[in-house]
């Protein structure tokens, strides 16, 4: 048995026979002759199998249905076509399972709305393969980035007692119809993690070096393309850290990411670079999108640049009072920057990655590390957070440096009215030796967003939550 993928190995090419296991793309035939395109997963090119009407099973194999299931055997034949530099002669073919003739996935142009409903079968398409292939590559670099550095791979709760974020948009867990929590599994009110990185920061108390990876749930009402209810986040936590090392993680991880795919998924980056520009030429024939070259500059450390939040409302004041129109367009230090801000300043004002830093207290979590007040605004409390920004996205990275003033951290915990207890181990984390910890979030579904151009996050996940929409 053969991979398509291993055809492009020399060492395939000189085999008497050769038998490829997959599914069919297309049948089409003539009188004399016919084609089967067929894929096996291992690449996204396909395979063209060539038969002939002197076959003894001609007519069945003309009957083959796009989206059957066969094992074909043949010998390869090499062409002087430079897109398909061989194909397969066949010799047998069996017909381990052939699809109805109502097969959703037919050969033609499908919208991202009808494959979401047959999100069961998209990843037979060009698009879906490719972005799933890219997806798992992704998560690959992701875990040897942290391990190369020491990282230790946390799996953190998914079933907690904590809201994280404070902001109450969870996922109750119950086994009861009522609100009587005492009477529950847990003997308390339960939700799904909104984050791993609490229970992070006590692992980092000793291994100094940890990241989670995996899944969480935020019960948000919004329908847009960037939200959704079930989503990965990808959290390193680490001891005797500063903002500034924080930065430098964050961005080092991202150019490796990024570099890393753009090596292993070659193929399939080129085919969104064509896609995108393909639809640009639709819309408007304006200058088309160069995806390849914007994630080159990713992985560029010098590229990515650093910013204020205080710098960034003087900023976008003066883009405004030059005739810049935002849809928000209150702006005023304290506000909470709105994602066409965020991309204003990473497309237009620096075309490039940006890191916004020293964030309003107002606007952020109970766990993030007050600053210095300034004494010449005194009013402008900020904390050492960062938030990084990225082109066809806007925040891609949210972190912070954690509060490790047990008083202030209690104090934090009256001003953002955090009523529950069951955060005290985490505040009881200071009163044991905690070493200054910081950390960030990154949402893997806007990081292949990022990488692949794909402009829908419910495209990015194999089965996509979001409100009023649970199917598979």
């Amino acid at each position: 048995m053969v991979a398509i993928n291993q055809l492009y190995d020399s060492k395939f090419k000189t085999l008497p026979t050769i038998t490829i296991q997959g599914w069919v793309k297309s049948n089409r035939n003539s009188n004399k002759i016919g084609f089967l395109v067929i894929n096996d997963g291992s690449t996204l090119k396909s395979l063209q199998v060539v038969y002939h009407s002197d076959h003894s099973s001609w007519k069945k194999i003309t009957e083959i249905t796009t989206g059957s299931a066969v094992s074909v055997t043949g010998t390869l034949v090499m062409t002087k076509n430079a897109q398909q530099p061989f194909e397969l002669k066949l010799e047998s073919l069996d017909f381990l399972s052939l699809a109805d003739k109502d097969y959703p996935i037919q050969k033609k142009a499908h919208g991202s709305e009808f494959l979401r409903e047959q999100a069961h079968l998209r990843v037979r398409t060009d698009t879906f393969f490719a972005i799933f292939k890219v997806r798992n590559q992704i998560a690959f670099a992701i875990h040897q980035f942290f391990q190369a550095k020491g990282f230790i791979y946390l799996n953190s709760p998914i079933i907690t007692a904590n809201d994280a974020e404070g902001a109450g948009e969870n996922f109750t867990v119950t086994t009861i119809a009522n609100n009587q929590y005492h009477k529950d599994f847990f003997g308390k009110k339960a939700a799904l993690t909104v984050s791993g990185q609490l229970n992070a920061e006590s692992f980092a108390q000793g291994f100094k070096k940890v990241y989670t990876f995996g899944p969480t749930f935020r019960a948000e009402n919004s329908n847009t393309t960037r939200h959704a209810a079930e989503f990965w986040m990808v959290e390193p936590e680490f001891a005797f850290a500063s903002l500034n090392d924080t930065i430098d993680l964050a961005k080092n991880m991202v150019a490796s990411v990024v570099s890393n795919v753009l090596t292993y998924c070659h193929d399939e980056i080129e085919f969104f670079q064509t896609k995108l520009q393909q639809e640009k030429s639709n819309k408007d024939n304006k200058e088309q999108h160069d995806l390849i070259t914007m994630l080159e500059k990713l992985t560029v450390l010098d590229n990515y640049q650093v910013i204020t939040y205080s710098e960034v409302i003087k900023l976008l004041e003066k883009a405004k009072n030059n005739g810049k129109e935002f849809v928000y367009n209150d702006i005023k230090w304290g506000m909470d920057l709105q994602s066409e801000h965020e991309r204003y300043l990473c497309e237009e004002a620096y075309q490039g990655p940006v890191f916004v830093i020293n964030y309003p207290q107002a606007i952020k979590a109970f766990y993030m590390k007050a600053n210095p007040i300034d004494i010449n605004h005194p009013e402008q409390k900020t904390v050492a957070a960062l938030d990084l920004l990225v082109p066809g996205i806007g925040e891609l990275i949210g972190g912070s440096v954690r509060e490790d003033n047990y008083q202030q951290l209690l104090a934090n915990k009256e001003q953002f009215k955090i009523a529950s207890e069951d955060l005290q181990w985490y505040f009881d984390l200071r009163k044991f030796g905690y070493a200054p910890s910081a950390g960030f979030g990154l949402g893997m579904e806007r990081l292949i967003m990022l990488i692949t151009g794909v402009n829908n996050i419910r495209d990015v996940i194999p089965f996509p939550r979001t409100p009023g929409n649970l199917m598979f």
